[in-house]
C-alpha cells in the first residue's frame, strides 16, 4: 500500500468521445487511477453530456467532487447541428422518426427565427432526458411504452448564432449546409434552402438543445432533430482544455496525471479570495466562524499558503463555513 501515489485532487478536463456515456467515462477514469498505481480516489463528474454528445466534461477528482454540484449549475456553450426535415422522438438520431416534411427553411428565416430563441424562453424537455416525472427517469418511462408529459421549464439562452463567441478566442464560425451551396456569406445563400444548419448556444443549466432544435425547427414551418452535438465549454472549462482518453492513459501509465490535472480552484475561478492566517485557518477547519472581515458580502474560496481550506459565505463581516475542503498541507 505505502507503494501507492496519493490521491490526486482538482479537476481532468476530458474531451468526452461520442458513444460514451458520462457515467461511463467516470467509470474509465477510476480505471486508469488504479492501473497508474494511484490511491483509491472519489471521482465525479461536473454535467452530465449525452453518449452521442462529445466534448468538454469536467471530472472531478478527490476533494474536487465537492464543488460538482456548482459544476452542474454553471453555464454551457454547445456547437449542434439541426437536419431539417424529420422528428424523431428522443429529438436526435438514436430515435425512431416520427413525422417527415418536405419543407426546408431558408436560410434569411434561420437568421430571423434565432433572436426569437434568445434571452429566458419556456422550453419542454425531451420525453428521453434525465428529467423525474413522478420520481422516475422520463427515459426509463419512454423507453417502457409510457406516455410522458413533461413540464414546462424556464431557461436563458445567453446567445445563439451562427458565430458562437468564446472567451479566449475569435468568433466561431459556422454554417449551414445549403443545397448547391454551402457558405451562407456568398450574397445568394439567404435564398437558398437549407437541409441543415449548425448552430453555436450560449445557455443555461437545465437547457435541453434537443428540445431548443425542436423548438426552432418547429418555429420555420418544418420539423428537425439534432444529428451533431458538441459542448465546447462547461462553467470555466474550455474545449482547448480537454483531453483524449488516450492522452489521460498515457499519462496514468507514464508520467503520472500531475501536468493534466488542474487544481482545485480552476472550477472557482469567479469567487473572490479569502487570505487565511494559520490561526483563522485552524477555526475554519473546526467549522468556527470568523468575525470582523472587512471583506464584501457573498461568496469566498478561504485559503491559506495558497492551499484551498473552504468555501465560505460573507455576511456583515462574518463569514461561516459552507463547504470545507481536506487537502494536504504546504510547508508554512
Amino acid at each position: 500500500m505505502s507503494d501507492l501515489k496519493p490521491a490526486p485532487h482538482g479537476w481532468l478536463v476530458l474531451d468526452k468521445p461520442r458513444g460514451l456515456g458520462s457515467t461511463q467515462a467516470v467509470g474509465a477514469v477510476k480505471r486508469l487511477l488504479r492501473q497508474g498505481g494511484y490511491a483509491k480516489t472519489k471521482v465525479g463528474h461536473g454535467g452530465t453530456l449525452d453518449p452521442l454528445a462529445g466534448g468538454v466534461l469536467p471530472i472531478a477528482l478527490g476533494e474536487a467532487t465537492k464543488l460538482a454540484g456548482r459544476m452542474l449549475d454553471s453555464d454551457k456553450i454547445y456547437a449542434f447541428t439541426i437536419q431539417f426535415g424529420e422528428e424523431t422522438d428522443t429529438l436526435d438520431t438514436e430515435g425512431e422518426v416520427t413525422e417527415r416534411t418536405d419543407r426546408r427553411p431558408p436560410m434569411a428565416a434561420i437568421a430571423a427565427v434565432l433572436e426569437h430563441f434568445t434571452g429566458e424562453i419556456e422550453q419542454v424537455p425531451p420525453a428521453y432526458s434525465a428529467v423525474k416525472v413522478d420520481g422516475k427517469r422520463a427515459y426509463d418511462r419512454a423507453r417502457a411504452g409510457e406516455d410522458v408529459e413533461m413540464k414546462t421549464r424556464r431557461v436563458t439562452i445567453y446567445k445563439l448564432g451562427f458565430d458562437g463567441e468564446r472567451e479566449d478566442a475569435p468568433l466561431r464560425s459556422v454554417f449551414a449546409t445549403t443545397a448547391g451551396r454551402p457558405d451562407p456569406y456568398d450574397p445568394q445563400a439567404p435564398l437558398e434552402l437549407a437541409d441543415s444548419v449548425t448552430l453555436v448556444a450560449h445557455v443555461s443549466k437545465g437547457t435541453y438543445i434537443r428540445s431548443l432544435a425542436r423548438d426552432i425547427a418547429r418555429a420555420l414551418g418544418t420539423l428537425g432533430h439534432v444529428t451533431y452535438l458538441r459542448r465546447i465549454k462547461a462553467g470555466p472549462f474550455r474545449e482547448d482544455q480537454a483531453i483524449s482518453l488516450d492522452t489521460l492513459e498515457k499519462n496514468a501509465k507514464g508520467a503520472g496525471l500531475e501536468n493534466l490535472l488542474l487544481p482545485l480552484e480552476a472550477g472557482l475561478d469567479d469567487i473572490p479570495v479569502l487570505t487565511l492566517d494559520p490561526t483563522s485557518a485552524q477555526a475554519v477547519r473546526q467549522g468556527r466562524v470568523l468575525s470582523d472581515l472587512p471583506h464584501t458580502d457573498g461568496l469566498h474560496l478561504a485559503t491559506l499558503h495558497d492551499v484551498p481550506v473552504a468555501l465560505m459565505e460573507l455576511s456583515g463581516g462574518s463569514a461561516k463555513v459552507v463547504r470545507g475542503f481536506n487537502l494536504p498541507d504546504v510547508a508554512e
